[in-house]
């Protein structure tokens, strides 16, 4: 015979599942795991308006110009709650230009060239149309490869890297407080 005083227990046994999924969710997010999404954005901070980012590194990758401006804005619309914009009176406006694009020898092996780093630098600017204030600055990474490929080799190998990296870095630099 189940009494009522069993039927309580049995009621408390089932809840108690929840509430601890409950408490260590809470705790969780209680201890700043959180994602990088609108980490540091404004809450007045609404549209932002990403020009294109120049080439005016002293070799030019004609492919990279483009398709990091694009990759950036992808970024931005997919992890910001922003609404992207063209007009110039944007919230945050996003500029800049690509002003490194340099290899150099990186590894030796047998007194010859074993590996090689191509670095591509960036500078950024961040004008705040709410606030007039204007942030630089400055982004770059560095890529190795081989330094039995060419240059263009390296670049057609390594092409997805390089746009996810400084993507990711000029995100990073814009959106967090690091």
């Amino acid at each position: 015979m189940v009494t009522i005083a069993t039927l309580q227990v049995m009621k408390k046994l089932r809840v108690f599942p929840v509430l601890i999924l409950a408490a260590c969710t809470m705790t969780l997010l209680g201890c700043g795991v959180y994602t990088m999404r609108d980490i540091s954005i404004p809450p007045e901070v609404k549209t932002i308006k990403i020009n294109f980012i120049e080439n005016r590194a002293s070799y030019v990758n004609p492919q990279l110009s483009p398709r990091l401006t694009n990759r950036l804005q992808e970024k931005v619309v997919n992890q910001t709650r922003l609404n992207r914009t063209n007009e110039d009176d944007a919230d945050w406006v996003i500029s800049g230009y690509i002003n490194e694009y340099r290899v150099s020898t990186s590894g030796i092996s047998n007194q010859q060239a074993s590996m090689n780093r191509l670095s591509v630098g960036c500078k950024i600017t961040l004008k705040d149309n709410l606030t007039q204030k204007t942030t630089n600055y400055d982004v770059i990474r560095n890529f190795e490869f081989n330094a039995a490929q060419s240059l263009q080799q390296a670049e057609q190998a390594m092409a997805e890297d390089i746009l996810k990296g400084l993507s990711e870095e000029i995100f990073n630099r814009l959106f967090s407080n690091w």
